[in-house]
Order: C-alpha cells, then sequence, then structure tokens
C-alpha cells in the first residue's frame, strides 16, 4: 500500500494506491476520505490497482480556497490517473464520486471502462435543501467547525439500520468527518450539494457499463430519485440495499463487494 500526493486542478490530492492489476478508482463520498472504501481495497486489492482517493479539500488533500465546479472535480480525477500512467480505470463513487464518476463516463468515454455509480442522484438539489445546506456550510465557517455533526451529519450519510445496531460504524464515521478543515468541507459541500447541476441529459451519453447501487434507507439521495438516474443511463442495472443508508460500500460492504465483482465480471470487454 502507497499514499502520495498528487497535484490537480483543485490542489494538492491524496491517494492509496494498492494492489496490482486493472486499475479501480475509488471515489469517497462528501465530508469522507479514501478510508470509506477500506473494505473494498482489502477485498479487491489481490486482482486489481485500487486508486482511493480522498477527495477535493477533504481528508488529507490539500484545503479547498473557493467553490468549484463538477468539471473541474471531473479534471482533478483524470489528472490522478494521467499522472499514474492509466489510461482507463473502472470508476467505484459514492454520492459525490457517483456523480463525478457519470460526469467522467459521459464526458470522457475513453477513460472509463464500468461505472459502479452508489447511492448517486443527477437531480440539482431541492430548494429547501439548498437553503438548508447553505445555511449548515456557512455556520461551520464562522464557527471554525462542524456544526453539529451526530445531529445534521450522521441521519443524512447512515441509515436508520445501522445508526440503530451497529454505533461502531457512528463512532468510527465521525472520526472521519473530525479529519476535514471545516471550512474546506463547507466549500466543498456549496459546490457539490448547494449548487450542483441536473445532468439527466448528460448522462444519456454514457456508454460504459454501469451499475448503480442505493440503499433504501438513504434520505440523502432517496431511491425514486437514483431510479431517476438509472433510467437515463443506457442499460444501466439498478440495485437497491434493504436496511442501508447513504455509504453503502461502508455500511454493507460483503453486499456491495459481491455486487461489484459480480459486475465486473460480466463486462470483461470494458
Amino acid at each position: 500500500m502507497t499514499g502520495r500526493y498528487i497535484h490537480t486542478a483543485l490542489g494538492r490530492i491524496y491517494v492509496d494506491i494498492s494492489g496490482a492489476g486493472e486499475p479501480i478508482l475509488l471515489l469517497p463520498s462528501l465530508l469522507t476520505d479514501h478510508t470509506l472504501f477500506a473494505a473494498q481495497i482489502r477485498h479487491f486489492g489481490d486482482r486489481y490497482t485500487t486508486i482511493a482517493v480522498d477527495p477535493p479539500g477533504q481528508g488529507s488533500s490539500e484545503h479547498l480556497e473557493r467553490q468549484f465546479s463538477f468539471e473541474e472535480s471531473a479534471r482533478s480525477y483524470l489528472q490522478i490517473l494521467d499522472e499514474l500512467g492509466f489510461a482507463r480505470a473502472h470508476i467505484v463513487g459514492n454520492s459525490w464520486g457517483a456523480m463525478i464518476g457519470g460526469t467522467l463516463a459521459a464526458t470522457h468515454p475513453d477513460r472509463v471502462a464500468c461505472a459502479i455509480l452508489i447511492n448517486g442522484t443527477a437531480s440539482p438539489a431541492p430548494a429547501w435543501d439548498r437553503r438548508k445546506l447553505a445555511l449548515s456550510a456557512q455556520l461551520s465557517r464562522r464557527l471554525g467547525r462542524m456544526a453539529f455533526p451526530r445531529i445534521l451529519v450522521v441521519p443524512r450519510f447512515l441509515g436508520a439500520t445501522t445508526r440503530r445496531t451497529r454505533p461502531e460504524l457512528v463512532d468510527d464515521f465521525l472520526t472521519i468527518l473530525a479529519r476535514n478543515d471545516p471550512r474546506s468541507a463547507s466549500l466543498a459541500v456549496e459546490s457539490i450539494v448547494v449548487n450542483r447541476p441536473d445532468q439527466h441529459a448528460l448522462f444519456t451519453r454514457i456508454q460504459s457499463p454501469v451499475l448503480i447501487i442505493t440503499g433504501d434507507e438513504d434520505i440523502s439521495f432517496p431511491v425514486p430519485e437514483v431510479r431517476r438516474m438509472a433510467r437515463a443511463i443506457p442499460g444501466s442495472e439498478f440495485a437497491v440495499l434493504d436496511h442501508v443508508g447513504h455509504l453503502a460500500a461502508y455500511e454493507a460492504p460483503d453486499v456491495v463487494n459481491r455486487l461489484i465483482a459480480d459486475f465486473l465480471a460480466r463486462h470483461p470487454s470494458a
């Protein structure tokens, strides 16, 4: 396992590289880092090169100083592949990672083999959610810390079943949240959630094989919203996991790993 920093359009990004074989680019959710995919790194490291990213401004990556666009986020991930010498890769993305994974598949089809989009959306945020999250981001900047993470953040990310039955996952998730710089994280929230575009028309251009996974307890992007994204992507497959929230790869790693492994095995030509 090797950790290194790579210069991108959005600053120096930390990547964790493990294994050998075809590359899988692992793109985590907002407010998390590469450790969100610890179970995937362990599971696929004997067959693939896993490239797990701390997203721009998150975890150990360089702090953000401004808001950014989806196109800049996608470009930063292409720059990681370029620096590592990979012409194309499988993409596994959760939430922010799923949204940008779809952007990459639509705009750079030659760079994406298979795309596994977990708990993602192609929809803009509802007006009430934009206002609430914009206020939360501003409050975090003013306080110099994330505002009420256990109350405001955990329920949006972890399903009710996970929160009730697996307190260790809740504690570990809070530890991941605490590694973020509040100002940098708030700029990412504004860029990825508050200002996110409608990507349904863009996603109709995707040609790569796509598997979409979501949880039936995801309140951030409910199942009907994710299903609408799936319908926009030609030939995509869609799986809903029971008793799982917004971080399916973290909450149900064994099930997600089986789905990913089966999907990649069925699309070797990709």
